[in-house]
């Protein structure tokens, strides 16, 4: 008898993010960003006690999100320790749910193509943010055959309007840029990055790009409420959305117990944009 071979099929980002929203009833995104400061003492300080922090983070919230964003920023600061940490953190989170690595990464075709390597090849995740102004030829790596760019079209911060309002032909530069990357790459292989802290801006982009996955950064401590950015960025299906939060159900306790704070910040926001979700489209 011939041994049985297991095969192991890797889902393409959407597919997996859609089956993982569908599993937890969720559309919201928790991003592991450690911050040395605000680890809580009793898990120690340095490396070892980040990952710690963030392994115990994912094992309370997994149930309640569909997917993690792990900013390699934060990582970084880690220094020679830096990859050991993000890759024991990445190493528990289920299989089932997809890794937005946030990278925010775009250089030269050939760099690009380095950074791309890196983040899906020896980290494996499902999508990485890329930045888009050194060019389409910058974003290409990202989006070849099996692998997703969330391309930066509208950022959360108070400084977004400094460039990206820039007027260029009568239309701000965001959009401008929104329409040649939708033109040039298939929804399949990108989507954007839209803060949900400009929910205007927002909707004028889901009219721009109805088929593309946003990924909405900013709600909780950059000030983005729920209702309104779900109700800006749904696309007609009622979809199309991913409402992602970090320090807001990272660094908070309830009774003393930081994992029960985290769970049950992870739980209402998913509770929460469930319902602006639901109200939305019966409207």
């Amino acid at each position: 008898m011939e041994p049985v071979r297991i095969i192991v099929v890797e889902l393409a980002f959407l597919a997996k993010l859609s089956a993982a929203q569908r599993a937890h009833d969720s559309i919201v995104c928790v991003g592991l960003d450690p911050e040395p400061a605000r680890i809580p003492s009793s898990y120690g300080r340095g490396p070892e006690a980040a990952v710690r922090f963030l392994r115990d983070v994912v094992h309370a919230t997994a149930e309640y999100v569909s997917a993690f964003k792990p900013n390699l920023a934060f990582y970084e600061r880690y220094g020679e320790a830096a990859m050991d940490v993000l890759a024991k953190t990445l190493d528990v989170i289920p299989d089932d749910v997809p890794v937005i690595l946030d990278a925010k990464r775009g250089d030269v075709p050939n760099t690009s193509a380095a950074y791309a390597d890196a983040l899906f090849d020896a980290f494996r995740a499902d999508a990485a943010t890329v930045a888009p102004y050194v060019g389409l030829d910058s974003i290409a790596p990202f989006c070849s055959t099996g692998r997703f760019a969330l391309v930066l079209a509208r950022t959360s911060n108070p400084g977004a309007g400094d460039f990206q309002d820039l007027d260029v032909g009568g239309r701000p530069l965001f959009e401008r840029v929104v329409e040649k990357i939708a033109a040039r790459f298939p929804s399949e292989s990108c989507g954007f990055v839209v803060g949900a802290t400009y929910p205007a801006e927002t909707r004028r982009l889901r009219a721009l790009a109805p088929d593309r996955m946003f990924l909405l950064p900013g709600v909780g401590a950059q000030g983005g409420e729920v209702e309104t950015t779900v109700r800006a960025g749904l696309d007609e299906r009622g979809g199309g959305v991913i409402l992602s939060s970090s320090r807001s159900v990272l660094y908070t306790e309830a009774s003393g117990d930081h994992m029960r704070g985290a769970a049950a910040a992870a739980r209402a926001l998913r509770d929460a944009a469930n319902a602006a979700r639901a109200a939305a489209m019966a409207r």
